[in-house]
């Protein structure tokens, strides 16, 4: 498959402006008004073209882009909480070549050879609330949204309800320990 040209740099500057503000808005759709409007594909698609158009003209990439961001702001509903640890999102792995490319990068930190296997383990995809648990004298302090990864919404009495998430962890626990994860629910939960 041939790629195209990268477009001219101010057709690329144009066209950079309208995909921020689309993923912009379908952030705040998604992240904080649980109204999506477009399938993750759709989504995916937006940020891989902003992502090519800002690999063609690097000086259109900024700390703010939706591409060196996660998430979205917290919404107004809940309380505020800051993470000690950024909260990051994964990337997607859409060809072979990126999950090749990943791997040479998991070498390069580890310092393996090139021959060297690593094994991996893949799981569908679940999407759900991402979630920080902090636990602090093996009890639950804090549950809290990824929001923007710096700053999320604190949703501890939310996550007080659910069954799986103890409230106290055993004897021999850290004292200290954050568990970051997603929160969903099975389809035949929903359906029940």
């Amino acid at each position: 498959m041939k790629s195209k040209p990268a477009p001219d740099f101010a057709t690329a500057r144009k066209r950079h402006g309208e995909l921020v503000g689309q993923i912009r808005r379908h952030d705040v759709l998604y992240y904080q008004k649980a109204a999506p409007e477009i399938t993750d594909a759709e989504y995916d698609g937006l940020m891989q073209e902003l992502e090519a158009l800002e690999k063609a003209h690097p000086e259109l990439t900024t700390p703010d882009s939706p591409t060196q961001t996660v998430g979205a702001a917290p919404g107004a509903g809940f309380g505020k909480v800051r993470h000690s640890v950024p909260m990051l999102s994964l990337a997607n792995a859409m060809e072979d070549q990126d999950v090749l490319d990943f791997l040479d990068r998991v070498r390069r930190f580890l310092a393996l050879a090139e021959s060297e296997q690593i094994e991996i383990v893949a799981e569908p995809k679940i999407d759900g609330l991402s979630c920080s648990l902090r636990y602090e004298g093996r009890r639950l302090l804090r549950a809290a949204t990824r929001g923007d990864g710096t700053e999320g919404e604190d949703i501890t009495a939310n996550i007080r309800t659910l069954d799986d998430v103890p409230a106290q962890l055993p004897a021999g626990a850290p004292d200290v320990v954050e568990v970051r994860g997603e929160v969903y629910m099975r389809r035949d939960d929903f359906t029940a």
